[in-house]
This record gives C-alpha cells, sequence and structure tokens, in this order.
C-alpha cells in the first residue's frame, strides 16, 4: 500500500481484503508505505519475490506521471519491473466556481478566462497531483490560461474557493458534494468521460465543447514483474469477485469511488495508454514536479 492509513486506496483495498481473503483461503496482510509520491511503496513490490505474496496498490501518480515528472528518484522502470493485475477504482473530479465568480457554466468561464487573459486562476490538490494535471488538461483543451494554483490536498483548495478567493477550483467529489448540494459551490462539470452516479445532473467537460475530455484518478494492483501468469490470473480472479461485493462497491462508493474491475490485460493498455496522454501533456505544458 503506497498511502497512508485512512486514505482513498487504502479504505478501497480494506472493503476488498475480507473477500479475497476468504476466496484465496490465505490471510491479507495490509503494510502502509507511503511517500515520494508512492515511489517507496511500489517500488518494495518491484524489489519483492515474484511469487504472487507481494502486492501493491498503485495510483495513477506513480505508474503514468512519476516517470514523466521526475523519472530519475524513481529506482524501478513501472514497465520493466511491474505487471498489471487488475484496475480497483476510479474517482472522477469536479471542476466547481464560488459563488462570488458569477460563473454557472464552462461556457461562461471559457468566455470570461479569454477576455482575461491570466486574470483568472484555478486551485488543485498539489502539483504533479491528478487534479493538477485535470487542472492543466482544462487549460490545454479550453484554449485559456488559468493560473494553476496548488494546494496542499483538497480540503484548503475547497476552503479557498468557497471563501472566494479563488474563483475555480478541480476538487474531488467527497470533498465537495455536500457543499455543492447546499448550493455553496457551483458544480461545472465532472472530469469524467461521462456523468457520474454521484453527481448525477452535472454534466461531463467532455459534454461542454472539450471533447474526448477525461481525467480521473485511479488505483490498481500490480505484482512483481515475472510473477507467473497462472498465479496473475488467480489473483485477478479473486479481486475481480472482491469488487462485485455489494459490502465492498458501498464502501468504494462511499468514497466518491466506482469499482473498475479489468483484465491484466485490459488493465496494461490502459497504463499505456495514460501514460501517453500524461507524458503529451507534461512535455508541451512543462509542468514540474515540487
Amino acid at each position: 500500500m503506497t498511502f497512508p492509513p485512512g486514505g482513498s486506496a487504502d479504505i478501497v483495498i480494506r472493503a476488498l481484503q475480507p473477500v479475497v481473503s476468504e476466496t484465496l483461503r490465505q490471510p491479507i496482510v495490509i503494510e502502509n508505505r507511503a511517500g515520494a509520491g508512492g515511489n517507496i511503496g511500489i517500488g518494495a513490490v518491484a524489489q519483492a519475490a515474484p511469487d504472487g505474496y507481494t502486492l501493491g496498490v498503485a495510483a495513477a501518480g506513480v505508474l503514468t506521471v512519476n516517470p514523466h515528472l521526475n523519472r530519475a528518484a524513481m529506482a524501478f522502470d513501472p514497465v520493466k519491473d511491474l505487471a498489471p493485475v487488475t484496475m480497483l477504482a476510479e474517482i472522477p473530479f469536479v471542476l466547481v466556481a464560488s459563488q462570488q465568480s458569477g460563473i454557472a457554466s464552462v461556457a461562461d468561464l471559457i468566455a470570461k478566462a479569454k477576455a482575461q487573459p491570466q486574470g483568472l486562476s484555478i486551485g488543485h490538490g498539489g502539483n504533479g497531483t491528478a487534479m493538477h494535471l485535470t487542472s492543466a488538461l482544462f487549460n490545454q483543451r479550453a484554449g485559456v490560461g488559468l493560473q494553476l494554483i496548488a494546494y496542499r490536498g483538497t480540503a484548503p483548495a475547497a476552503v479557498d474557493v468557497l471563501a472566494g478567493h479563488i474563483p475555480f477550483a478541480v476538487l474531488d467529489i467527497p470533498a465537495s458534494k455536500q457543499l455543492i448540494s447546499d448550493g455553496k459551490l457551483k458544480a461545472l462539470g465532472v472530469s469524467a468521460a461521462k456523468r457520474v452516479v454521484f453527481l448525477p445532473d452535472v454534466p461531463a467537460l467532455a459534454e461542454q465543447g472539450l471533447k474526448e475530455f477525461e481525467s480521473v484518478g485511479w488505483f490498481g494492483l500490480v505484482v512483481p514483474a515475472g510473477t507467473p501468469p497462472d498465479i496473475i490470473a488467480t489473483l485477478n480472479a479473486a479481486f475481480v469477485k472482491a469488487l462485485s461485493d455489494p459490502a465492498a462497491i458501498e464502501k468504494i462508493r462511499l468514497l466518491g469511488a466506482e469499482p473498475s474491475p479489468s483484465s491484466p490485460e485490459g488493465f496494461a493498455k490502459f497504463i499505456q495508454s495514460e501514460s501517453a496522454k500524461w507524458g503529451k501533456l507534461i512535455a508541451e505544458t512543462g509542468i514540474k514536479a515540487e
């Protein structure tokens, strides 16, 4: 586990733990090794014996973003040293506006941003995070130059946009859903390819002129490269089964996440496409790690 206890990834894997343990008839021990954007925990997985007993819960950053931001700081190659097992869950984001901004739609935002080049800002949860990349992708696809303001997490960004200190922010849904429901923040669009069950009345950015816009946070399961295919298949079947368990689904959706099981091959293709997308954006926009 590459995140501290209590975080989204930790809650997801603990929701799956009982079902997987019962299916495999093996105890599942969860060890949290946070730090360095996931590099520490997944680095330990990459160096472990490929016997199916060491698994890693990896987020988008360590597999598809970190290699483009700071490859020198990584002691492993995500492609060569790891084998994908399955996607676990996706977490879409929401673009919000403060009520003080007077902005009611993405079209309004784009028009105002083009009328005031470099005059508006958008907050996000920290440099190199999926919310940072979502903000940069919005700028690129919308053809605007919103100033990207990094915060140390979603909560501080939500506080500042709520107070009107910044007009816009890209937030995760758990941090913003109640504020949106209470009318304290205006939800302009979700970053998933289509509308999400958590905010069914909020259109996707892709519906609003930003063709094929898609940016989500996600978690997946990996093992050391060289793990035998039959072991990977067994692990995949156990976790896919757990991701269909009603109790696990309920816990995952309470996070604003959606269970997203896949085949090992499907997960590998997804990682490849995400790495290509974010690598291109990072190169074109000059995004830097902290």
